[in-house]
C-alpha cells in the first residue's frame, strides 16, 4: 500500500535566471519526494499576491522551515486542496503578504510532486488523468522589449510566434527555432551595430521601432514557412501597464520620448492587428481598463486572442468580472501570480467557464524547474509561453519532449482556438 502522509519539508534560498534569490521546497513523503522552485517576474500586475514577506527570501525560508513544517508534517499529499488551504490559513492575509506568494507556491507544488512520485506518476498524469495525452503549442518570444531589453529595444516587451502547422511538440518548438534563428540575420544584415544581444528570455534585444519590430518578424516567418512548410502566426505582448502613466493618462513611449493617450493607442493596437496579421494580442491596455480591452475585443475579437495577464493576474475573481463586461477572450495562467496549484486550477476552470482559452506561462526570471510543462499538458492547456532560449527556458521545452514521447500512440497535439487556425 502506497503511503503518502509528509514526513519533512525543508525549504531553501536559491537563485532564478536573472540570480535573483529566490526559494525552493522539499517535501517527503513516506514513498515519495518532490521538490519545486518559484520564479519571479519583472513586469508584474499590482493584483498579484505578494512574491515575498517584508524579510524577502530569507524570512519566507523561515517561515516555510517553522510555522508551515510543524503544520504540513502529517498531512496527507493527496489532498491537495487542504494542503493549499492551510498555506492560506498560516498567512492570514488576501495576498499573502506574510508567508509570501513564491513560498505559498514551492510548497504547494512539491507537495502535488510528492504525490505523484509516492505513486511513480508523471506529474502531468497525476494532474491530469489518463486522458491528459495532448500538448500545448509553444508561444515562443523571438524579439524583446520593455522590461526585458535594453533602453533602445521595441515598446512592446514580446513578439512572439504559435507554430500552429506542427503536428507534434518537436516540430513546433524546432520552428520557434528557427524562426528565432532567421531574426537574428536580418536584424544582423540591417542593423551593423547588432551585437547578438538577448534579453530575459533569450528573444533578441535590438533598437527597433514596434513596427520594424514585427515587420521583421512577419520576414523571418516568411522564411522559416517556405523552408519547413509549417504555417505560422505572429503575436504579441504590449505589457501596456509598463507603459501607462496614471497622472499623465496615457501610453508613455521610452524610445520616441512622447506620450501616446489611451484612444490613439487604441487605434495602434486596430492598426497593426489589420496590418500584420497579428493573431494573438496579450496585455494590449493597461491592468485595469476592462473598457477598453472589450473595445478591441469587439472589434477584432473574432480574428484575434486578446489574452489578459496583467488583467487577470490568475485570480478567478478578476477573470469573472472580465467575463462579464467580455474583455478578453484569452488568459494567462501564471501560478505564482496567485499562490498555489489550488488557486491555479481554479482560474482555469473560471476561465473554461467563460469560453476563454488559458494559456499557461512562465516568468522572466525563470529557475530550472519544470512544473509548468506537466501543468499545461495536465489542465489540458492549448498554448504554453515558456520563453525561446536559455537553460531555465530549455528545461520546459526538453521536458515536454520527455512527455511527448512518453505518450508513445496517445498522443496529440491540442485543439487551438479558431482564432489561430483560420
Amino acid at each position: 500500500m502506497v503511503e503518502t502522509a509528509i514526513e519533512d519539508v525543508y525549504a531553501r534560498k536559491v537563485f532564478d535566471s536573472r540570480g535573483n534569490p529566490t526559494i525552493e521546497v522539499d517535501v517527503v513523503t513516506v514513498d515519495g519526494f518532490g521538490r519545486a522552485s518559484a520564479p519571479s517576474g519583472a513586469s508584474t500586475g499590482r493584483h498579484e499576491v505578494v512574491a515575498f514577506p517584508k524579510g524577502g527570501v530569507d524570512d519566507a525560508v523561515r517561515i516555510v522551515n517553522e510555522d508551515v513544517a510543524e503544520r504540513i508534517i502529517g498531512m496527507d499529499a493527496l489532498d491537495q486542496a487542504a494542503v493549499d488551504f492551510m498555506l492560506h490559513e498560516v498567512d492570514g492575509t488576501e495576498n499573502f503578504s506574510r508567508i509570501g506568494g513564491a513560498a505559498a507556491l514551492a510548497v504547494s507544488m512539491a507537495t502535488a510532486k510528492a504525490a505523484a512520485s509516492s505513486f511513480d506518476m508523471p506529474l502531468f498524469q497525476y494532474i491530469g488523468g489518463l486522458f491528459a495525452t495532448q500538448l500545448p503549442y509553444p508561444l515562443g518570444n523571438v524579439i524583446g522589449g520593455g522590461r526585458h531589453a535594453g533602453d533602445k529595444t521595441p515598446n512592446i516587451q514580446e513578439l512572439l510566434v504559435i507554430p500552429v502547422g506542427a503536428k507534434t511538440y518537436a516540430e513546433a518548438v524546432d520552428a520557434c527555432f528557427k524562426v528565432h534563428r532567421e531574426a537574428g540575420k536580418i536584424i544582423g544584415a540591417s542593423n551593423h551595430g547588432f551585437a547578438g544581444g538577448r534579453g530575459d528570455e533569450g528573444a533578441w534585444a535590438a533598437n527597433l521601432s514596434d513596427e520594424e519590430a514585427i515587420l521583421t518578424l512577419v520576414k523571418a516567418c516568411d522564411k522559416v514557412e517556405s523552408d519547413i512548410g509549417c504555417r505560422i502566426v505572429i503575436g504579441i505582448d504590449v505589457a501596456a501597464s509598463s507603459l501607462w502613466r496614471d497622472d499623465k493618462g496615457g501610453y508613455w513611449l521610452r524610445r520616441e520620448g512622447k506620450l501616446r493617450g489611451r484612444e490613439e493607442h487604441i487605434n495602434f493596437m486596430l492598426e497593426i492587428v489589420d496590418k500584420y496579421d497579428v493573431r494573438y494580442l496579450e496585455d494590449p491596455l493597461h491592468e485595469d481598463d476592462f473598457e477598453g480591452f472589450s473595445e478591441l475585443v469587439k472589434a477584432v475579437g473574432h480574428k484575434v486572442l486578446v489574452c489578459g495577464d496583467d488583467l487577470f493576474t490568475t485570480n478567478p475573481a478578476r477573470i469573472a468580472k472580465g467575463i462579464e463586461v467580455a474583455a478578453a477572450n484569452a488568459v494567462i495562467i501564471k501560478p505564482n501570480q496567485v499562490g498555489t496549484l489550488s488557486d491555479a486550477y481554479e482560474a482555469v476552470k473560471a476561465s473554461r467557464r467563460g469560453g476563454l482559452t488559458p494559456v499557461i506561462s512562465h516568468r522572466s526570471g525563470e529557475t530550472e524547474d519544470a512544473f509548468i510543462s506537466h501543468l499545461a499538458v495536465g489542465l489540458r492547456c492549448p498554448i504554453i509561453k515558456t520563453g525561446i532560449l536559455g537553460g531555465e527556458r530549455m528545461s520546459k521545452h526538453n521536458e515536454l519532449l520527455r512527455i511527448e514521447e512518453s505518450l508513445e500512440n496517445v498522443k496529440a497535439m491540442a485543439e487551438l482556438p479558431i482564432h489561430l487556425r483560420r
